[in-house]
């Protein structure tokens, strides 16, 4: 898996899922590419997102600060899975893993 050029230290939330859609992890990072290669690598080896297969990209939203970013995750993680689906869906209804279209 190579990175390729990426926007530094750009605020985003994120959503990742499992194989078979059973369980969403959300995040926040200054850097996506970097961080969802570590969630497919299994770097993060005793982490939720290992411990679930989380490493499919489904969802992300870039913001101008970091606070932003985690104000959002924070919103996202408040809210219900249905909540979550709706977000998922209405950016990518098929449920594609994203990581290879990050720029």
């Amino acid at each position: 898996m190579t990175i390729k050029k990426t926007k530094l230290k750009q605020p985003c939330t994120y959503i990742t899922t499992n194989t078979h859609k059973k369980v969403l992890y959300t995040g926040v990072t200054s850097g996506i590419k970097i961080r969802m290669e570590k969630h497919k690598t299994k770097r993060y080896k005793n982490s939720f997102s290992a411990r679930y297969n989380c490493d499919k990209l489904v969802f992300y939203r870039y913001f101008p600060t970091m606070l932003e970013a985690i104000a959002f995750e924070k919103q996202l993680k408040a809210g219900s899975r249905a909540k979550k689906i709706a977000l998922i869906e209405g950016m990518n209804p098929e449920w594609r893993d994203l990581y290879d279209e990050l720029e």
